[in-house]
C-alpha cells in the first residue's frame, strides 16, 4: 500500500473523473473525416491537450479557432454514453470543498455540461482550458488550480491519465497518480499509476490542519 500526505487533489476530468471516451472519439471521428484526415494522426496527439491545439498540429491549414468553436459546441450538445468512472462519486464525497478541484482541457461549458450528465458535483474551482494562455503540457492549469484553491503547489496531488498532464504536474512540483485508462502504464511517467480511480481512499486527517491522507491499495501499482 502506497500512502500519500497532501492538502488538496487536483483531478483530470475525462478519463479520471468521467468516462467520456466513446463521445469523444465519436466527435474526433466526425470532424477527421469531414476534412479528410486520418483519425490515428488525431488521437496520436489529443489526449490531455486542449482541442485547437490538437487541430493546430494535425491540420494547421485550417482555421484552428473556428474548427474549435464548432467542435465545441457539438460536443457540449452531446453528452451520450458519458458516465461517472467507478468510484469517482464516493471518492468526491469525502473530500472537504476547499481541499479538491478540477483541472481540465476542455471547456468551462464542456465541463460543466459532462459533470452534470454523469452526476457529479461541480467544484468549488475549475479550471478549463479557457482559463489559462497554456494548456497542459504547460504547469500554468495546475499551477492555476493551486493558486484558487490556496493551497502550496508542491502540497498538492494530481490524478491524471494522460501523459500530458502527467508532464504539466511534474513541471508544477506536484505528486502525481496516474490512471491508466486511456494509456498504458507504462507510457505515464509517474512512480504510482493504478487502472482504475476507486483505488484510491481518503481520510481527512483533523489533527494535521485537514491534511488529506490518500491511501492506494492496488496489486497493480507501479514502483
Amino acid at each position: 500500500m502506497t500512502q500519500i500526505e497532501c492538502d488538496a487533489l487536483l483531478f483530470d476530468l475525462d478519463g479520471v473523473l468521467i468516462d467520456s471516451g466513446n463521445c469523444v472519439k465519436r466527435h474526433w471521428e466526425d470532424w477527421a473525416r469531414q476534412h479528410g484526415i486520418e483519425m490515428a494522426d488525431v488521437m496520436r496527439v489529443a489526449h490531455g491537450i486542449r482541442t485547437i491545439e490538437t487541430m493546430r498540429i494535425v491540420a494547421p491549414h485550417l482555421d484552428a479557432e473556428e474548427e474549435a468553436e464548432r467542435f465545441k459546441a457539438a460536443e457540449v450538445a452531446d453528452t451520450e454514453g458519458v458516465t461517472a468512472t467507478e468510484g469517482a462519486l464516493a471518492l468526491l464525497e469525502v473530500l472537504p470543498g476547499d481541499a479538491w478541484a478540477i483541472v481540465t482541457s476542455g471547456s468551462r461549458e464542456l465541463a460543466l455540461a459532462r459533470l452534470k450528465t454523469a452526476g457529479l458535483s461541480v467544484p468549488n474551482v475549475l479550471v478549463s482550458g479557457d482559463d489559462v494562455r497554456q494548456g497542459k503540457p504547460s504547469p500554468e492549469p495546475y499551477l492555476v488550480g493551486a493558486s484558487r484553491l490556496g493551497k502550496p503547489s508542491h502540497n498538492c496531488l494530481v490524478i491524471e491519465d494522460a501523459p500530458a498532464g502527467i508532464e504539466a504536474a511534474r513541471a508544477a512540483g506536484m505528486q502525481v497518480v496516474g490512471i491508466a485508462a486511456t494509456h498504458f502504464q507504462e507510457e505515464l511517467n509517474c512512480s504510482v499509476v493504478v487502472d482504475r480511480l476507486s483505488a484510491l481512499h481518503i481520510q481527512v486527517l483533523e489533527g494535521k490542519d485537514n491534511c488529506l491522507l490518500v491511501q492506494i491499495v492496488a496489486p497493480d501499482t507501479k514502483k
